[in-house]
């Protein structure tokens, strides 16, 4: 049974979701959050709370207007792109062998502060979905 996603537009979704794991990555979850909203202001969240992801995009559709998703996982939040194989990666953080689709572990706050890292989100905001509305 497939889980219905909550489109929100303030932090308490998420957040409660970033709270079922330990504080250091729910602290990692929520700025891997802010670093999306860094890059683009605006951008349509969905939280599946049962599944504890949450996707990102122009709009809430996955695959056509989501260009990015966050997981807290144990050790590390899982930071992945729809179309990561389709992204440039020159310092090769991608991983993976889904297809399309490719991840970042991030496991501390350095791995969040990468530039390579804020450079694919930065690229993957404009890859395969429309402008968000209002903005075309």
């Amino acid at each position: 049974m497939a889980t219905a996603g909550i489109v929100t537009s303030d932090d308490s979704v998420f957040t409660e979701m970033a709270a079922t794991a330990s504080p250091a990555i729910g602290a990692l979850a929520l700025a891997c959050r802010a670093l999306i909203f860094d890059v683009l202001p605006g951008t349509v969240e969905v939280v599946w709370p049962r599944q504890r992801t949450a996707g990102y995009g122009t709009g809430p559709k996955k695959m056509t207007e989501q260009f990015c998703w966050l997981a807290p996982y144990t050790k590390h939040v899982v930071f992945g792109f729809y179309y990561g194989t389709e992204l440039p990666d020159p310092d090769e953080l991608l991983e993976g062998t889904g297809n399309p689709m490719r991840h970042v572990k991030i496991r501390t706050p350095e791995d969040l502060r990468n530039p390579a890292l804020r450079q694919l989100v930065e690229t993957a905001t404009t890859h395969r979905v429309p402008p968000l509305p209002g903005t075309e």
